[in-house]
């Protein structure tokens, strides 16, 4: 432990105190360089549903990757016991509990942090992680909002940490080899990628207001969110469906087919026109509280006349596509066109013209890549694989989805979203991340937040 905490020492860059978030505490902010043989800790943060994934992923990695979890966090207690049994049955590892994780950033033996909380904790608790000298690994979308997103990128780039985005394709065999074969011309020009998000979803129903259960820290929950009495019907995996701490399957599962669209489009940038319409169907208002749309239809226009659909569907449906897509995408050539699902070892297939039989796929016989994150990482952590071996490279290029890809994608669907709560088409100002003369959907790239918890103008 000395030895450790001497090259945490060492490795530390900056010793003046700054101010976190807004939240009156000070603390050093530092970058920890992390030798190829050094080992890495890591701080799981929300636990309860995606973040068990994280768990299960990073506790596969620790001989191969050298990391150790060596804490995890969660504003609920009841999910302490269950997460804390399973990194050491697997791991010999028993990592320490924390509900607030602002004492995760505090921690110098700490060198990561990944998140799996609601979507309004993502940018405010990157924020600070990154100001305490963490690297992040934080899932969909990584910002609540586009103003969000913005300052985490520039936190990014401040404290010189790796942020990684939870777009776990970009670390997929099968797909790389798919947008490989798009950007190569296999379909010609790529004029239109159609994303799907087809999930019936059925309705969680409704409650009174209740008294919060001992175990839940429900203002730390609320965070940044405006505050509202507790609700059971508003938290666990609900408050997807809430637009205070939630943006919809539109920026649940969408995220990662606009993730997708956009790199097979080879789209860095934002679009010029946003129109977005849908609703809740199916389920009777008055006795479900969601909020967000089961059913949504987005259209994008990107200054070349280039467009991505994207299609959320959250009652009965068929799938689309030779190969049945329910979640994926389809891109549209002037030679033809490709299937794929959203999974990064699916097959994808592409049809030239008016053939029905495919003339390139998964199907073929296809060599291995020389990237040695896809042959080395155990199935289904080879994006967790990829975020260390960033950290210990240094570089944010060797990160699949850095935070500025993640936030490129995630500003599609928050554009759709502010389209369809307005009602009406919307035209952009990418340059300027602004809309052309329109203060209302303005008001809309960002948020009011609840004090403390203020995701700050200058990070």
């Amino acid at each position: 432990m000395t030895r450790r905490r001497e090259f945490i020492k060492k490795s530390a860059i900056g010793s003046a105190g700054i101010m976190i978030g807004g939240m009156g505490l000070s603390r050093g902010s530092y970058n920890s360089i992390i030798g190829s043989n050094e080992r890495i800790n890591i701080a799981v943060i929300g636990v309860r549903g995606r973040g068990s994934d994280h768990i299960n992923e990073l506790c596969s990695l620790k001989d191969q990757r050298n990391v150790w979890i060596t804490a995890i966090c969660d504003v609920d207690e009841q999910f302490f016991d269950p997460r804390v049994k399973a990194v050491s049955d697997k791991t010999g590892v028993k990592p320490a509990v924390e509900w607030d994780m602002r004492r995760i950033f505090d921690n110098r033996d700490i060198h990561a942090v990944t998140f799996a909380t609601p979507n309004h904790w993502h940018s405010l608790g990157t924020i600070w992680a990154c100001q305490a000298g963490k690297h992040v690994y934080v899932e969909k979308p990584c910002c609540h909002n586009i103003f969000e997103g913005r300052k985490m990128i520039e936190a990014a780039r401040k404290y010189k940490v790796r942020i990684q985005v939870g777009f776990q394709n970009r670390s997929g065999k099968n797909l790389n080899e798919a947008i490989k074969f798009l950007h190569d011309g296999g379909i010609g020009d790529v004029y239109l990628a159609r994303g799907l998000c087809l999930k019936p979803r059925d309705s969680f129903g409704i409650a009174s207001d209740s008294k919060p259960p001992a175990t839940l820290h429900y203002d730390m929950w609320l965070g940044p969110a405006p505050y509202r009495p507790y609700n059971e019907k508003r938290l666990h995996y609900n408050w997807h469906w809430f637009w205070d701490t939630g943006n919809g399957d539109t920026g649940n599962q969408g995220p990662h087919e606009f993730d997708v669209a956009r790199w097979g489009m080879n789209k860095n940038e934002h679009p010029v026109k946003i129109y977005s319409m849908g609703g809740i169907y199916g389920i009777d208002p008055k006795e479900c509280a969601q909020e967000t749309p089961n059913t949504q239809s987005s259209l994008f226009k990107y200054s070349d006349g280039k467009i991505i659909e994207f299609e959320t569907r959250g009652r009965f449906t068929n799938a689309e596509s030779s190969i049945g897509i329910r979640i994926g995408n389809i891109f549209y050539g002037t030679e033809g066109y490709l299937e794929l699902y959203d999974e990064s070892a699916s097959p994808w297939k592409a049809f030239r013209k008016r053939e029905k039989t495919p003339f390139a796929g998964s199907t073929e016989e296809v060599s291995e890549p020389s990237d040695p994150t896809f042959m080395k990482a155990p199935p289904g952590s080879e994006h967790f694989a990829n975020f260390l071996d960033a950290i210990r490279s240094g570089k944010d290029d060797d990160l699949k989805c850095n935070i500025k890809e993640g936030y490129f994608s995630c500003v599609l669907p928050h554009l759709a979203n502010i389209s369809y709560r307005l009602g009406r088409e919307l035209h952009f100002d990418g340059a300027k991340e602004r809309f052309v003369n329109d203060p209302e959907a303005d008001k809309m790239l960002t948020r009011e937040y609840r004090k403390p918890y203020i995701v700050p103008q200058v990070v």
